[in-house]
């Protein structure tokens, strides 16, 4: 299990919660099973809207997934560099922005930053 913990200026206080890891779901409906107010639209990893920051509690982070999907959005916006890819896909370093609806929570503990 995972200790995922949601922190934004819209909300009274953090929230933690529980994330069962290896069921495959997204951070985004973690955030909407606990109406955690993140914003989004297509929820398909398209229009960027879902786009938060996560932090890996953890020494060393679990290895990192971006889709491409993700690459292209944020690198678009201006959120992620190409060497902030790069860094993720071989050195398995955690880029500061991610999309909610490609997010898969792992067996970690995760800080996300609406």
């Amino acid at each position: 299990m995972a200790d995922v913990t949601f922190t934004s200026p819209k909300m009274a206080k953090d929230l933690t919660v529980y994330a069962t890891a290896g069921d495959c779901h997204t951070l985004l409906s973690v955030a909407k099973a606990h109406k955690v107010p993140i914003e989004f639209e297509c929820e398909n990893g398209e229009c960027g809207s879902c786009s938060i920051q996560v932090v890996v509690m953890a020494d060393t982070p679990m290895a990192i997934h971006l889709t491409e999907k993700e690459k292209t959005v944020l690198r678009f916006s201006g959120k992620i560099s190409k060497e902030q890819i790069e860094d993720a896909e071989v050195r398995d370093m955690p880029p500061p922005w991610r999309l909610a609806c490609q997010y898969i929570v792992r067996d970690e503990d995760i800080l996300v930053r609406l």
